[in-house]
């Protein structure tokens, strides 16, 4: 009697190749701007203990010299890797077999969003370069969670960011990010994971992984441009202008503190808004919490801020709004200012 089991497809090089493209572009476009400099960036921060100046050291005049300044030196930090975010992110929807994607993230539950996490670390992205990676496994019914997970992993759980973070402001505000990072990452998940609509991917989706996965060999390149432009036009444009509302919000937003903030437990909150919602380039959030530590700032506000600038932002936010509902973005929003407050809580207590 012959067996009613399904049977998978031999795969030969034309299967093949795609995939391994992938994991090329990915391994080239990070090393050269990811794992090269920051591998050279952490003999500087052992040495000096510092990793350069703030971003928002300057004291603008107003609001329009402000955004411009701020969007001039925040675009020439990371424009290499929000170019390779955009290009990964398209080349992801066409190079990688989706039934490889369904089986690893797109069941919704606790397996997927940790995959989704450890996915991430290599990539060492802000949140905004993740952003078109994150909607473009989205659009491939990659599960909420673990698109999040992948999303918020990536600069929470920078191994770069740790150890810079350790050179420079102490291993136990590293170790603190570190526990605090993964109740983030996979906690925040999960609980947008719940209160996302249901997912449109029934399991006997997730087994027909032969027929989800077909490809169109001779559309490669005409599909690879759809999927570039339409990931560019739903998040680039409206990345740059947040970026430069913000720049001059700037103003408002982060005002002279020599002295101000202190330890005062009440600025936590403000301060994880702020932070939650500012967008800043990887790493970023070390030099400002130095700087202001310098002038006066508490620990338990540091700790905020540590927690909160590098997790999410608005740009990143707006970035996905096509791809996620808005209650799991505002969701994830009100968490990582909830759990900005809670660390800096702790690590006023602890640090």
């Amino acid at each position: 009697m012959p067996s009613l089991a399904p049977t998978s497809p031999v795969r030969g090089w034309s299967f093949w190749w795609k995939p391994a493209l992938f994991v090329l572009v990915a391994c080239v476009g990070l090393y050269f701007v990811k794992w090269s400099p920051y591998y050279a960036k952490a003999f500087v921060a052992a040495d000096s203990h510092s990793i350069g100046a703030s971003i928002i050291n300057d004291q603008p005049s107003s609001p329009l010299s402000a955004a411009l300044a701020y969007a001039q030196v925040y675009f020439l930090a990371i424009w290499k890797a929000a170019v390779l975010a955009v290009i990964l992110g398209s080349l992801l929807q066409v190079l990688i077999p989706r039934d490889w994607l369904l089986r690893l993230f797109g069941r919704a539950g606790f397996g997927s969003t940790l995959r989704g996490g450890l996915f991430a670390l290599p990539g060492m992205m802000c949140s905004c370069c993740a952003a078109p990676v994150a909607a473009s496994m989205r659009r491939q019914n990659v599960s909420v969670g673990a698109a999040l997970a992948f999303w918020i992993a990536n600069p929470v759980l920078n191994p770069a960011t740790l150890v810079f973070m350790g050179f420079v402001l102490g291993w136990g505000f590293t170790a603190l990010r570190l526990v605090a990072g993964i109740v983030l990452v996979l906690g925040v998940s999960l609980v947008a994971q719940r209160i996302a609509r249901p997912e449109q991917l029934p399991e006997a989706a997730v087994e027909a992984v032969v027929e989800a996965s077909a490809a169109n060999d001779g559309a490669f390149f005409s599909r690879w441009a759809r999927s570039l432009w339409q990931l560019f036009w739903s998040t680039i444009p409206i990345y740059v202008l947040a970026v430069l509302v913000l720049g001059a919000a700037r103003v408002w937003l982060f005002p002279h503190v020599e002295g101000a903030i202190g330890d005062n437990l009440l600025w936590l909150v403000p301060l994880a808004i702020v932070g939650t919602l500012f967008v800043i380039p990887t790493a970023a959030e070390i030099p400002i919490v130095q700087t202001m530590m310098a002038l006066g700032m508490g620990t338990g506000p540091a700790v905020a801020l540590l927690m909160t600038l590098p997790s999410i932002s608005l740009p990143s936010l707006l970035m996905l709004r096509k791809d996620f509902d808005a209650r799991v973005l505002v969701t994830v929003a009100g968490l990582t200012m909830l759990i900005g407050v809670v660390c800096g809580l702790i690590g006023a207590a602890l640090l």
